[in-house]
């Protein structure tokens, strides 16, 4: 069982950054494939950004360019710096680990572990 816990939601007017965090329980190397998710009301949860167990980063369309994910196998943190943030960022976002370790995915279906989310306000 793996347990995670986001950090450094808020409120940001557009075109400003954030920068969330995620702890882990438990992040072993070549283990878990982590990724962040989110979900603006009304909507189903998408995920926004995964990286695998070779480091390798995989991007949603929405957020490529302006998303940077990083993990630190050492410290059990996974983060998500956001940039240049629009109205439409605006949602609850969750981390998330898998097993597939050996290919980022962006499926929810492909992640067991979720934390509770943080949310993440962008005003016009």
């Amino acid at each position: 069982q793996v347990q995670l816990a986001e950090s450094g939601g808020g409120s940001v007017q557009a075109g400003g950054s954030l920068r969330l965090s995620c702890a882990l329980s438990e992040y072993t190397y070549m283990r878990y494939c982590v990724g962040w998710f989110r979900q603006a009301p009304g909507l189903e949860r998408e995920g926004i950004a995964s990286i695998d167990g070779y480091d390798r980063p995989e991007y949603a369309d929405s957020v490529k360019g302006r998303f940077t994910i990083a993990q630190d196998i050492a410290k059990k943190t996974l983060t998500l710096q956001m940039n240049s943030l629009k109205p439409e960022d605006t949602g609850m976002y969750f981390c998330a680990a898998g097993s597939k370790w050996d290919s980022a995915t962006l499926e929810s279906a492909d992640f067991r572990y979720w934390g509770q989310g943080t949310q993440v306000t962008v005003s016009s």
